[in-house]
C-alpha cells in the first residue's frame, strides 16, 4: 500500500495495512528545548521521527494584492520590551507578547472589515478571475508531485475566512445584523475555490482538501448548528461537489475545541474527516467513534500526558489507539502541536507506544 493510499484510506474509513505515521510537530520553543536535549539542529522533523510523507501544495489561495504578492504587508506599529503591535499579513492589527509569541494567544486590536466599504476594498484581493494566475508556472508543481505521496491543498474555511475579516465578536453580530454582507463574502469565498480547484487538479492530483476553520472553543462552537446550516452549508455543498468532480478524494476539516455539535452538519455537507479532537475540550474520540462510525478521526490523544511520565503516556495511547485502530478511519496523532513542557525523551517514547499498535 502506498503512503498516498494509506493516508486517504485512513481519512475515509477504509482498510489500511498499518497506521499512517503523522504528527503536527513541536512549537518553536519546544524545538529549541529538544535541540538542547539532542535533537539535531536543522534536521527534518519527518526524517528524525520517520513520519510518512505528505505533499502540501503551496500556492497563494487566500486574498492578496496580486496572485504573486502577500495578502497584506506586515507593518510594525509599536514595540516595547514586553510586547509588539503590528498589522499582520491578514490585515489584522494584533498585540503579541515578545516572550511567548509562539505559544500564547495574541490580543486582536482591529480586523480589516468593520464596514461594507472595508469589504469592497478587501474583495479586490479575492478576485475569482485570478484563480489560474495564482497557480503560476505549473512545472514546479508537476515536478514536485510524487504519485505515491498524498497531495493536500490547505485553504481557509467558510467560517475561518469571515472570522479573519470581522473577528469573532463582529462576525457573531453580522449573523443577525448584516446577513446579506456575510452571504456576499461567502459567495465570493466559494467562487474563488470553485474556479481554482479544477484549474489546479488539471495540473496535479489533489487528494485531500484540508480546510482550516478553528470555529470552536473549549465549551462548544462559535457558530450554532442552525447558523452553520443557513450560511455555511450552501457554500460547503457547492465547493465539495466541485472537489469531487475534480477528483479530490477526501475533505478534512481542522477545528480546535469542542466540535461535537457541528459533526452532523459537517457530515451532511460531505466532509469526510475532522481533526484534532482536543481532549481538554472534552473530545473523547472513542465515544465519537461509537456515535459516528463513518467519520474519519485524526488526533484525540491528549498531549498533556507527554509532560508527565512514561506510565501516563502508555496509558493515554492504550486508551485510544487500540480501540480506534480496528474500527478503521483513524489516524493517530496528538490533539495539537507539541508544547514546550514535553521532553524529547517523552515524545520518542510516545511514538514508540503508538507504533507498538501498528
Amino acid at each position: 500500500m502506498t503512503d498516498r493510499d494509506r493516508y486517504v484510506a485512513s481519512l475515509n474509513c477504509g482498510t489500511v495495512d498499518r497506521l499512517f505515521r503523522y504528527e503536527h510537530g513541536p512549537w518553536p520553543t519546544t524545538l529549541e528545548r529538544w535541540i538542547g536535549e539532542g535533537y539535531p539542529r536543522g534536521a527534518s522533523f519527518s526524517d528524525v521521527f520517520a513520519m510518512d510523507p505528505l505533499f502540501r501544495i503551496a500556492i497563494n489561495s487566500g486574498y492578496c494584492d496580486s496572485p504573486y504578492e502577500p495578502k497584506f504587508v506586515e507593518t510594525p506599529i509599536e514595540e516595547t520590551d514586553d510586547y509588539r503591535v503590528y498589522v499582520d499579513v491578514d490585515g489584522v492589527t494584533r498585540r503579541e507578547l515578545n516572550a511567548r509569541a509562539d505559544t500564547s494567544m495574541p490580543q486582536f486590536v482591529r480586523f480589516p472589515v468593520a464596514t461594507r466599504a472595508d469589504w469592497e476594498e478587501v474583495r479586490t484581493r479575492l478576485d475569482p478571475a485570478d484563480a489560474r494566475k495564482r497557480i503560476g508556472d505549473p512545472q514546479p508543481l508537476r515536478a514536485a508531485h510524487d504519485p505515491t505521496v498524498a497531495a493536500l491543498l490547505p485553504v481557509c474555511g467558510a467560517f475561518g475566512h469571515p472570522r479573519n475579516l470581522f473577528g469573532d465578536e463582529a462576525l457573531a453580530y453580522a449573523l443577525y445584523d448584516d446577513p446579506a454582507l456575510l452571504e456576499e463574502i461567502l459567495e465570493n469565498w466559494c467562487e474563488l475555490y470553485v474556479e481554482l480547484i479544477p484549474e489546479l487538479t488539471a495540473i496535479v492530483p489533489v487528494d485531500v482538501l484540508l480546510i482550516w476553520e478553528d470555529m470552536c472553543y473549549r465549551n462548544g462552537p462559535l457558530i450554532s448548528p442552525t447558523h452553520f446550516r443557513r450560511f455555511l452549508s450552501p457554500v460547503y455543498e457547492r465547493l465539495i461537489g466541485v472537489c469531487r468532480s475534480a477528483g479530490v478524494r477526501s475533505i478534512l476539516v481542522d477545528t480546535d475545541g469542542d466540535c461535537l455539535a457541528l459533526i452532523p452538519p459537517f457530515l451532511d455537507v460531505g466532509v469526510d474527516a475532522l481533526m484534532p479532537f482536543e481532549v481538554q475540550a472534552g473530545m473523547d474520540v472513542t465515544a465519537i467513534r461509537r456515535e459516528y462510525p463513518r467519520l474519519g478521526i485524526m488526533g484525540g490523544i491528549d498531549k498533556r500526558a507527554l509532560a508527565r511520565d512514561r506510565a501516563s503516556i502508555r496509558a493515554e495511547v492504550d486508551r485510544v489507539v487500540p480501540r480506534l485502530r480496528d474500527s478503521g478511519g483513524y489516524l493517530p496523532t496528538l490533539d495539537h502541536t507539541v508544547p514546550p513542557d514535553v521532553p524529547l525523551e517523552h515524545f520518542r517514547y510516545y511514538l514508540e507506544c503508538v507504533r507498538s499498535h501498528e
